[in-house]
C-alpha cells in the first residue's frame, strides 16, 4: 500500500484501512481491497483517496449551486461528528433515527417540521402562557419528541441535492429512499457494505470514531471553502 502521500499517512494513522473479517465482506467491495491479514480485510487507501476527492467535488458543486446536502449518521459512533459537521456547514442532518419517508414523503415531513417551528416560536414569544401548567407540560414533551425526530431537518426547505451517509449498510433505508428519488448518494462504507447502489462511495473504516472524525473533518474543511458567501 502506498503511504507516501500525507493524506494517506493520516488515513493510516486514523485506522481508515481496517475492514471487517473476510466472512463479512460484500462482493462489491473486493476491487477496493489491498490485502487480507489475519482473516481481516485491508482497504486500498490509494483508491479511497481518489474516491474522497471525487466525493468532495460532488458535494462542493452542490454547495456552490446553492443546494443542500442531507447528512445521515444515526449509529452511536457517528452521531456527534455527523451533527457537528452538518451544523458547521449549515446543512440538515439526521443523527437520532432515520424517519421513514424523509425523502419519499417529504411533503408530510415538511408539515411536521413547520409544526415544530411554530411551537418553538410560540414558546419563545411566551404565547403558550395561555395554557394551563399541565397543558404546557404536554406541549413541552411534544416539542422535545418532535425536536429529536425533526430538529436536524428544520433547515431542509426542499429535497436535498445529495445525501451523505455514514455506513450505507446501517443507513440502508435512507439510501433506498434516495435511490428511489434519484438523489445522488455519497457514503463512507466499510467492507460489509453493498456499494452497488452508492453513486459516490468512500470505502473506509466506518466503525472507528478516529476514522470517521478524519473523513468528516476533512470534508468539512474542503466544503467550507466551497460555500457561496451570504449576501447582506
Amino acid at each position: 500500500m502506498n503511504t507516501q502521500g500525507n493524506l494517506i499517512d493520516t488515513m493510516v494513522a486514523a485506522g481508515a484501512h481496517y475492514g471487517y473479517t473476510r466472512t463479512r465482506r460484500h462482493p462489491s467491495i473486493k476491487p477496493f481491497l489491498y490485502a487480507t491479514k489475519d482473516r481481516s480485510d485491508l482497504i486500498d487507501l490509494s483508491k479511497t483517496e481518489a474516491q474522497l476527492e471525487t466525493a468532495i467535488k460532488v458535494l462542493g458543486d452542490a454547495i456552490r449551486g446553492g443546494k443542500q446536502i442531507l447528512f445521515a449518521g444515526n449509529k452511536p459512533e457517528a452521531q456527534q461528528i455527523t451533527k457537528e459537521t452538518a451544523l458547521a456547514l449549515r446543512m440538515p442532518y439526521s443523527t437520532n433515527r432515520w424517519i421513514g419517508g424523509t425523502l419519499t414523503n417529504f411533503g408530510e415531513i415538511k408539515k411536521r417540521i413547520e409544526k415544530l417551528q411554530d411551537l418553538l416560536s410560540k414558546k419563545e414569544k411566551g404565547e403558550l402562557s395561555v395554557y394551563t401548567k399541565k397543558e404546557r407540560l404536554l406541549i413541552d414533551r411534544s416539542i422535545e419528541k418532535m425536536d429529536q425526530s425533526f430538529g436536524g431537518l428544520s433547515e431542509m426547505k426542499q429535497l436535498p441535492a445529495v445525501l451523505f451517509v455514514v455506513d450505507s449498510l446501517a443507513e440502508d433505508t435512507a439510501v433506498k429512499e434516495a435511490n428511489f428519488m434519484h438523489i445522488p448518494v455519497v457514503s463512507i462504507s466499510n467492507t460489509d457494505c453493498n456499494i452497488s447502489g452508492i453513486d459516490y462511495p468512500i470505502v473506509a473504516n466506518d466503525a472507528s470514531q478516529a476514522s470517521l472524525k478524519f473523513f468528516l473533518n476533512h470534508i468539512e474543511s474542503a466544503l467550507k471553502n466551497a460555500r457561496v458567501p451570504e449576501t447582506k
